[in-house]
């Protein structure tokens, strides 16, 4: 998967910010409406479908090479599963989160899907998707079988509505041929502040501006959410009322992050994605970036690099992290032998989750993060490390929006246009509007 693809396939992360505004084409009745008639789920979900023959349409926006992995476990499940046929359509995240919405108010929306976690309060809210307790409840799944942030993450009002499937959050990617070349030990990435400040200096010293920041949301957003939980902070306050990011903490936080440009760790203006190019090249040693990172590095045959867990730069441990999680779409009309079926195409992918994997993510389930064949993945099992203190944004219904103006902070704050204080504390009456206009619009 190139690293175009990969950015551009993960845009559901960012899009779930105009998802509300999309989800407005819905046609229902709006925020309370009552999931009813083919909006319920049957019950108790099965572990195997013994029921006629089915045909389950699949969508996803799986358009790099993670699709192709997915693509082989849907194929090996129609195999074993004589009276289930999958149909996987693929669209661009973007296109995805647009038709999806439509195409359930009309009656004629897809049985299954995957959706990021910060999409799934939204489409609750809207009813664009069913509860899945029954399901968690008849295979006995719970927080224990995942971990407490992804398992929570895939809830809204008290009710599930995801289950999940992996887990990507930022690592640090790190160029051993440069650390070499600073005189740096290029087995033993920094791992806390002053590991990765000396770093820096010395990487400098070597004519290398070692840790390029990004003025975008891929990552420099996500590197600022990262520093802003390592500081102590929050993005909002519990249940999203407040935004609480231009507090002290954040502010900390997008110091740090703009002062690699101030002190000349990192150029001006860096354009998008090119800091994993200069990474390749050896022009930039140390990159926090995403999972996909993984396969974007792995094409370079003769590149010498490593992946490591994001260094601990704040007081506590924290990441920035995305989730795809499985959902299921409500239907003109209840069929219990589809739902049935659906929810036995979750659970018996979500057990193969080693296979998808391999395409650059971490399994969201526990035994297959311990398995031994997981274990063998040396740069995933690296960033699993990661799993326990994963952070993701609040599950209230249009909370991409609001997020949409962090963006614009470390923007803003990263090309030197406004101060990180200045910049926060404008994004945060921005984002404090919306989330009382998302009260006015979903209820709460």
């Amino acid at each position: 998967m190139n690293l175009h693809i990969s950015r551009r396939g993960l845009l559901g992360i960012g899009a779930a910010g105009g998802a509300a505004t999309l989800l407005g084409a819905c046609g229902d009745s709006g925020p309370n409406e009552k999931v009813t008639g083919g909006g319920q789920n049957a019950a108790p979900a099965a572990t195997a479908y013994t029921g006629p023959n089915v045909a389950l349409a699949f969508w996803n926006g799986f358009t790099g090479g993670d699709g192709a992995f997915m693509k082989k476990l849907v194929d090996q499940f129609n195999t074993e599963h004589q009276n289930i046929k999958v149909t996987m359509n693929v669209y661009q995240w973007a296109d995805y989160y647009q038709k999806v919405p439509a195409a359930v108010s009309t009656g004629n929306g897809p049985d299954l899907g995957i959706m990021h976690v910060d999409s799934l309060a939204t489409n609750a809210a809207r009813g664009v998707i069913l509860p899945l307790d029954d399901l968690a409840k008849s295979l006995n799944l719970d927080e224990a079988q995942f971990s407490p942030p992804v398992w929570q993450a895939g809830t809204y009002n008290n009710q599930r509505y995801g289950i999940p499937l992996d887990v990507h959050p930022l690592g640090l990617f790190y160029n051993k041929s440069a650390m070499e070349k600073a005189g740096l030990d290029p087995e033993k990435p920094p791992t806390n502040n002053d590991e990765y400040m000396s770093a820096l200096d010395k990487l400098k010293s070597a004519g290398i501006q070692g840790s390029w920041a990004t003025p975008f949301n891929f990552t420099g957003s996500m590197w600022f959410q990262s520093l802003l939980w390592q500081f102590g902070g929050d993005l909002f306050d519990e249940g999203a009322k407040t935004a609480k990011f231009g507090e002290d903490p954040g502010v900390q936080a997008l110091t740090w992050y703009v002062d690699l440009v101030k002190k000349g760790y990192s150029p001006k203006n860096v354009a998008q994605d090119a800091d994993v190019v200069a990474l390749r090249n050896g022009k930039n040693a140390l990159n926090w970036n995403g999972i996909w990172t993984i396969n974007t590095l792995r094409e370079d045959k003769n590149l010498k690099w490593g992946a490591a867990a994001v260094p601990q730069i704040g007081t506590q441990q924290a990441v920035w992290a995305g989730s795809h999680q499985f959902v299921q779409f409500k239907q003109r009309q209840k069929d219990d032998n589809k739902l049935t079926a659906g929810k036995v195409f979750m659970n018996w992918i979500s057990q193969k989750s080693l296979e998808w994997a391999k395409g650059g993510q971490v399994p969201a389930r526990k035994d297959v993060r311990e398995s031994a064949e997981f274990k063998a993945l040396p740069e995933q099992s690296a960033l699993a490390q990661q799993i326990d203190y994963v952070h993701y944004p609040p599950s209230v219904p249009g909370i991409g929006d609001a997020m949409n103006t962090v963006v614009t902070a470390v923007n803003e704050a990263v090309l030197l246009r406004k101060e990180p204080g200045k910049a926060l504390s404008d994004a945060t009456a921005k984002a404090n509007q919306i989330l009382e206009q998302n009260r006015k619009k979903y209820g709460g």
